[in-house]
């Protein structure tokens, strides 16, 4: 679909979308000039976020931009980019947006597909919409192996842990979120940092909302990453355990109990019983020095096994349970019934 396509659905959906973007800067330079310059005219409003950019990138904006959509908030202090996102996202439902549209400052985002972003939100298929630098295997051949094999891990963590199996390239930052949604989500909680992104498909998993992935193809300049790989690994670590337990027992256990609850816990016993039970049978029999005989070590081994296929079952069924639906379209009626009744 290209974006000439893209505007035309925009334009059938009766009356117009009015669509945010929001940019946080941090360590941008005078390429988030250009980004504000290349945003098209379905941008009814830019927001500059300031993070206590050292590079004064706010001030730059302000002397240079021209552009009468451009609105400048500053921050006290840095919050780090999921910090500034939300501060924009506030700003945007102020504002009455419609759909919010995340764009960073560094250029490698292009605002051309900006309306490829937006157009599976407002044809009523998605609530969130994110970019997939890894859709197409030219552009995956000129990336680095560490970095196709950190995504890879990274990626399966997310997955794991935010319900939404069918996505790829979590940490991509070129998002778009209808504001129907994103009234629903807890701000306040959602990570301020680079867990951001993956924090936020965890939240929208909670409220059952549909994610899709758009393709799209990074623009590398040689611009340094804010993001050093040593110091994210522990949080992003922590971060995923502690969804991927509140995900598991709010949507298995307390929202809902089903055959796949059981197979969870059964699971997990069978496991933990045939470890268990084969640790002592090994250390038992090991300072006696004698072979343990065939019937005990099965009756550790079936355990097991019967435990990680009723663990495969339950991960099958998760996979299937991702949200399909959108959910802002009954959200929305909802608001304009609301409205309606006051």
């Amino acid at each position: 679909m290209s974006p000439k396509e893209a505007v035309a659905i925009e334009s059938e959906a009766g009356r117009s979308a009015r669509i945010g973007v929001v940019i946080p800067c941090y360590k941008v330079g005078r390429t988030v000039l250009d980004v504000i310059t290349e945003i098209g005219p379905e941008v009814d409003r830019i927001y500059c976020i300031d993070d206590c950019c050292p590079t004064g990138a706010i001030d730059l904006i302000e002397r240079e931009a021209t552009d009468p959509r451009v609105r400048v908030v500053r921050h006290p202090r840095n919050l780090g980019v999921g910090g500034a996102v939300r501060t924009g996202y506030r700003a945007a439902i102020a504002d009455g947006m419609d759909i919010v549209v995340k764009i960073d400052g560094d250029g490698q985002m292009s605002p051309s597909l900006l309306p490829l972003m937006v157009a599976p939100i407002v044809a009523g298929e998605a609530d969130y919409v994110k970019g997939n630098r890894f859709f197409s295997i030219d552009d995956v051949r000129g990336m680095p192996m560490v970095r196709l094999v950190g995504n890879a891990a990274l990626s399966f963590a997310t997955k794991l842990s935010t319900g939404y199996w069918s996505l790829f390239d979590p940490t991509n930052g070129y998002t778009a979120i209808h504001t129907a949604v994103l009234k629903q989500v807890p701000l306040d909680r959602v990570a301020n940092r680079y867990f951001f992104e993956s924090d936020m498909l965890f939240r929208l998993n909670i409220l059952r909302a549909r994610v899709v992935d758009v393709p799209m193809a990074a623009v590398y300049r040689g611009e340094k990453s804010n993001m050093v790989i040593s110091r994210i690994i522990l949080p992003f670590m922590a971060g995923h355990l502690r969804n991927l337990s509140i995900r598991i027992l709010y949507n298995y256990f307390l929202r809902d109990f089903q055959i796949a609850s059981l197979e969870l816990v059964l699971g997990l016993i069978a496991i933990l019983f045939g470890v268990s039970f084969g640790g002592y049978l090994w250390v038992e029999n090991a300072g006696r020095a004698i072979n343990t005989p065939a019937g005990p070590v099965m009756l550790a081994a079936l355990p097991i096994l019967s435990g990680i296929q009723l663990l495969l079952a339950f991960l099958n069924y998760d996979i299937h349970a991702e949200p399909i639906r959108p959910i802002h379209p009954s959200l929305s009626q909802h608001r304009g019934h609301s409205r309606g009744t006051r």
